[in-house]
């Protein structure tokens, strides 16, 4: 496998939101939806994916800067030479090979030389990549869902708050079995169900507000619902349809924990289902008695 930081196309010392970063933008350029039937697509996507499972650990980012494991994360073997031992501590020093033998007489010399050769070695399994499908208010304040795998495996899922449609949650250690205990890591793609009422611009939430025409020429105080639970909205004399009216703080979370956005509504002015005689002689005398005219404008 290729040095993961050219995989990501990100210097050696870049940090963990210039890591995040790059691998978002190539998982959405790269996603197997989009490329259909491509395998060369495909398999880049899975380099991609690799690379950053190694290098948004910092365990494992530590390790690989190191040296000490593989773009694979497998360890390397370790290299020793007579240096090594010649400038040891007494007792670790290089000795005469037949007294090492000497040392060890009466004892299965080869068993205990080859029993560390019989251990299996612990590899990663496969990553899996799944879709799951969460409703727009899960996805802005947060909730828990219980999820099949392929295999027939139930996990929980914790959605954080503030989540985005196609943002990719990982799920450390529930992937596909490796060997020797080692284990891929699961990768689920979210996808916001829409809102009939609410729709989402970054952490702010925007949603139209119809009100009546009493209230839009009178005004007064009406109950709203957010995303954030219901507050009370003061209606200004006056308002027309259009008019955005923002209600602080009753967004969506920003990611990381972040305050959340603002809340907007557009006010819609709704009149009647059906115009009485008392409504429409008292429009028509107010506009014998009015000039309006909103055209000119």
């Amino acid at each position: 496998m290729r040095d993961p930081y050219a995989v990501l196309g990100v210097p050696k010392d870049a940090g963990s939101k210039e890591i995040k970063k790059a691998y978002r933008k190539l998982a959405r350029d790269l996603h197997p939806d989009l490329h259909p039937g491509d395998t060369k697509a495909e398999d880049r996507f899975k380099e991609v994916a690799s690379a950053y499972d190694l290098l948004s650990d910092p365990d494992k980012k530590a390790r690989y800067d190191r040296g000490e494991i593989d773009a694979s994360g497998a360890p390397k073997a370790e290299r020793r030479f007579y240096r090594d031992f010649a400038e040891a501590e007494p007792g670790n020093r290089y000795t005469d090979p037949g007294q090492f033998f000497r040392d060890y007489e009466g004892t299965d010399i080869f068993a205990e030389l080859f029993r560390g050769q019989r251990r299996e070695a612990r590899t990663r399994g496969m990553d899996v990549r799944q879709k799951v499908e969460v409703d727009f208010l899960d996805a802005v304040n947060g909730a828990t869902r219980e999820m099949v795998l392929p295999d027939g495996r139930k996990v929980k899922v914790t959605i954080p708050p503030g989540t985005e449609d196609g943002q990719v949650l990982r799920l450390r250690g529930q992937g596909m079995p490796g060997s020797g205990g080692g284990t891929g890591d699961l990768h689920l793609e979210v996808r916001v169900r829409p809102d009939p009422q609410m729709r989402r611009e970054g952490t702010d939430i925007h949603a139209d507000l119809p009100i009546s025409l009493p209230e839009a020429v009178l005004g007064g105080k009406i109950e709203v619902g957010t995303a954030d639970g219901p507050v009370s909205l003061t209606i200004p004399r006056g308002s027309n349809s259009g008019m955005r009216l923002r209600v602080r703080g009753k967004g969506a979370p920003s990611p990381g924990g972040g305050p959340r956005g603002d809340f907007y509504v557009t006010l819609q002015v709704i009149l009647p289902e059906r115009i009485d005689p008392e409504l429409e002689r008292f429009v028509r005398e107010w506009a014998e008695r009015h000039t309006y005219r909103v055209r000119q404008r």
